[in-house]
């Protein structure tokens, strides 16, 4: 018995390998043609923007969740405003969105979740994903770039950062960010 079920399972899966994927079959995951996918070029593209992360005021872009002052696992909410420059008032360009924590227990290095959405010029309605660890304390900390939708489908790539200025009272800050992402 167990040897004909298995003789007509195995006949069931190759009529089901057989079949050609078409618009009426749905499936979980298919392969694409490796032509199809060797067609696309890659292109790296570099942007420059600042990120301006407001604790203070009316309308902070900064949220504390959970945490005691900035220690350990200290953790904010973050929908800062991405602008052209350092100013506040510059012209806006995206969001940041996202969370940052406290993640070292000896140190000032924060883990960064963060989507940055561009909404000017021919980025718009498109995104990318950085997830890394930021030592505060450096001038120039990088950050992988993980993904990204829109243009930069299947983007990868790395963020620098750089503190402009930092309001130790308020813990308000712009920060420079300096990105390459490669992207179909």
């Amino acid at each position: 018995m167990a040897s004909s079920h298995s003789h007509t399972l195995f006949i069931f899966n190759f009529l089901l390998i057989s079949i050609p994927i078409t618009s009426s079959i749905t499936s979980f995951s298919e392969n694409l043609l490796e032509t199809i996918t060797m067609t696309r070029m890659e292109k790296t593209s570099h942007l420059h923007f600042y990120f301006q992360d407001k604790l203070s005021g009316k309308n902070p872009t900064a949220m504390k969740i959970i945490g005691d002052g900035f220690g350990f696992g200290t953790t904010f909410m973050i929908d800062d405003a991405l602008t052209q420059g350092p100013e506040r008032d510059s012209k806006v360009v995206g969001r940041a969105q996202g969370t940052y924590a406290m993640a070292a227990q000896n140190d000032m290095a924060l883990l960064m979740v963060v989507t940055f959405g561009f909404t000017e010029g021919k980025y718009n309605g498109s995104s990318i994903s950085m997830v890394g660890r930021n030592h505060v304390v450096d001038d120039v900390r990088e950050m992988p770039i993980v993904g990204g939708s829109g243009l930069f489908r299947f983007g990868r790539g790395y963020a620098l950062a750089h503190t402009v200025w930092f309001d130790p009272k308020t813990g308000d800050a712009s920060v420079e960010y300096n990105v390459s992402v490669i992207h179909f």
